[in-house]
């Protein structure tokens, strides 16, 4: 019995020092600052735009005139850039405006304690900006362009405010994968002083560098046409201050636990699916089912295409989506 105690006060300081380790270290971890920062206006394009929106300074694009109006959403690492070849060929159809989502693109990035009410990360925050967007454009009703987290917030939108839509293209859209923190320990642990320290540099690991490129190559089906100037494009926004914490914040806030799946019954307006046939980020057989479950959802798959048929298929991508648009402009 003694040694049975002895075998257990040991195991017990083992567990001790194992906690206090885990506690402390992270704690204790020197966290180099972000290199190379510069100011957006080296960053800027000269098609560049800023509207402030709760405190929030949003950067976005805008071309053509009158409707219908097309807000372009883009998905989770992306920004304004992933619509570049396409904001100009759809602005002969009326007007299209991008702008960067919170903790992406050229938009600042308020940090916890910037806002008060509700979280500009999150799914209502998100909802509320891009309302307020087009309230300041004068846009009443809007076809929302979507492209994988774009898609699921594009939805949202639809759900939440169904008279300022009167159209949806799904671009590969992640519809049936939340970006929800989903259980509760780990909602609790993403919120601790440990995580919140060590999370924006697990950003800038998953983010910078090598790895960050092969998220990259991920998206298309043939990563040799992605260029030097695509990479650039994409690491652009790396040079913003506080990238990376503001996308740890955007990450613990997540796009919504919704299931939402229970509620394709009340889009009843136009809904147009369209998806690569080689996506590896989201796979193509979602957007098929997708397009299956909503109801009166047009399909159109895009041969020898990836994840961001907008950027790679471009001339696919523009034909589906103009012949939408012209569609949902005869309904009026």
């Amino acid at each position: 019995m003694k040694k049975l105690l002895a075998f257990l006060k040991i195991i017990g300081i083992i567990l001790i020092v194992l906690l206090v380790g885990l506690v402390t270290i992270p704690l204790l971890i020197p966290i180099p600052p972000l290199q190379d920062i510069r100011p957006v206006q080296e960053l800027q394009d000269q098609d560049s735009r800023f509207m402030e929106i709760q405190g929030i300074r949003v950067h976005y694009k805008i071309y053509g005139s009158g409707e219908p109006a097309m807000i372009l959403l883009h998905g989770f690492g992306a920004s304004t850039f992933s619509w570049r070849e396409v904001m100009q060929p759809l602005a002969k159809y009326g007007t299209v405006i991008a702008y960067d989502r919170p903790a992406f693109g050229l938009t600042s990035r308020p940090l916890p304690g910037d806002w008060q009410g509700v979280n500009p990360y999150s799914v209502e925050g998100n909802i509320a900006l891009l309302l307020e967007l087009m309230n300041r454009l004068n846009i009443q009703q809007a076809i929302l362009i979507g492209n994988s987290a774009g898609g699921r917030l594009a939805m949202q939108m639809a759900l939440a405010h169904p008279d300022r839509v009167v159209g949806l293209v799904l671009v590969d859209a992640a519809i049936y994968q939340g970006g929800g923190v989903q259980s509760s320990l780990m909602r609790f642990l993403m919120n601790t002083p440990q995580f919140n320290r060590v999370g924006p540099y697990l950003m800038r690991s998953a983010f910078a560098g090598q790895q960050g490129q092969s998220l990259i190559s991920m998206a298309w089906h043939n990563p040799a046409r992605i260029t030097p100037e695509i990479i650039e494009g994409y690491r652009k926004p790396l040079h913003m201050e506080n990238w990376d914490r503001a996308l740890w914040e955007f990450t613990k806030a997540g796009s919504g636990n919704e299931d939402l799946s229970l509620r394709f019954a009340e889009l009843t307006l136009p809904v147009l699916v369209v998806t690569g046939d080689d996506d590896r980020i989201v796979p193509t057989d979602l957007s098929l089912k997708l397009a299956e479950q909503i109801p009166n959802a047009r399909l159109v798959v895009f041969s020898n295409c990836g994840h961001v048929p907008q950027e790679e298929c471009p001339d696919q991508f523009l034909q589906a989506t103009e012949d939408f648009v012209h569609q949902i402009s005869l309904r009026k």
